[in-house]
């Protein structure tokens, strides 16, 4: 059974969650995450648990029920000089930091050096940190999609969906992004994205990346699709967030909140027969 059929559409229907990482990871990245919410198109976004932001987003997202939020599970950390490790004390996740006790800053080093169990210990932890803060999650997805660093990872993350009844994200195409076996580690009972978009720095190096969000939107695919955004604000805050870190860098990140939050980019969807779904409603079909 298709994608498009387990939620109850045609075949032919054009279906798009518009969704911001990395919320909480700061307060620009918060600011324009909400600011994209409220006044822009995106309908769905994600929270950082280890983050600094975390507390800032986590308020928002009690006061506003109505937006589509997730935990965006951390397991590394890709910033030059800006870091932060993991919500459990490092002596129960020694595997999982660098001497520093901060995240690996690649997925390759969480591969050779992270221990399976406590892997699902920590990404248990930050969800319990948001469910005990009050949130009520509608997904789980994952930071640079290191949950597919390995299959055993892999394997966890879409155990604690189950455990805790939220769907999870799982996408061909970033399986094969982080070099993890699509066809050898998806199962026929998982609920899949069909289709995910997400800019390359070769559209930002050129100056190209709102023409791709454009030609995304008028060539989107029957199914389900998934744009993954990253809205900050080019600030002192995120400039020094991002120093020497062009992808997906403060002026990238300007881009996503500028394209996203332009109605005249929204008429696109209308425009093109796109229909916008959430990950509350996916969950709410029980897939």
């Amino acid at each position: 059974m298709s994608t498009l059929q387990k939620l109850g559409f045609s075949e032919n229907t054009k279906l798009l969650i518009i969704h911001a990482d990395d919320a909480g990871l700061c307060h620009s990245e918060n600011k324009a995450t909400i600011q994209s919410l409220e006044e822009g198109f995106v309908n769905s976004y994600s929270i950082m648990v280890p983050c600094p932001g975390f507390e800032e987003m986590a308020e928002f997202a009690k006061k506003n029920p109505g937006f589509d939020n997730g935990i965006h599970l951390t397991l590394t950390c890709e910033w030059e000089s800006y870091k932060f490790g993991p919500v459990l004390p490092i002596s129960n996740v020694p595997s999982l930091v660098d001497a520093n006790g901060h995240f690996f800053k690649k997925r390759e080093q969480l591969r050779k050096n992270a221990n399976k169990q406590e892997v699902e210990r920590e990404l248990r932890a930050q969800i319990e940190k948001a469910l005990n803060f009050g949130l009520k999650p509608t997904h789980i997805d994952s930071h640079m999609y290191s949950v597919g660093a390995d299959p055993e990872f892999f394997k966890i993350f879409k155990a604690l969906g189950k455990d805790y009844g939220l769907p999870v994200l799982i996408n061909e195409q970033m399986m094969d992004m982080v070099g993890l076996n699509s066809k050898g580690n998806i199962e026929e009972s998982d609920f899949l994205i069909d289709h995910t978009y997400v800019g390359e720095y070769k559209h930002f190096e050129t100056g190209n990346l709102a023409d791709y969000y454009t030609k995304t939107l008028e060539n989107l695919k029957n199914g389900l699709n998934l744009i993954l955004i990253h809205p900050a604000f080019d600030d002192n805050e995120m400039k020094e967030v991002t120093i020497n870190h062009p992808n997906f860098g403060s002026k990238w990140r300007q881009i996503d909140f500028d394209f996203f939050t332009n109605l005249k980019n929204k008429s696109l969807l209308k425009k093109n027969n796109i229909q916008l779904i959430t990950w509350n409603e996916i969950k709410e079909n029980q897939i």
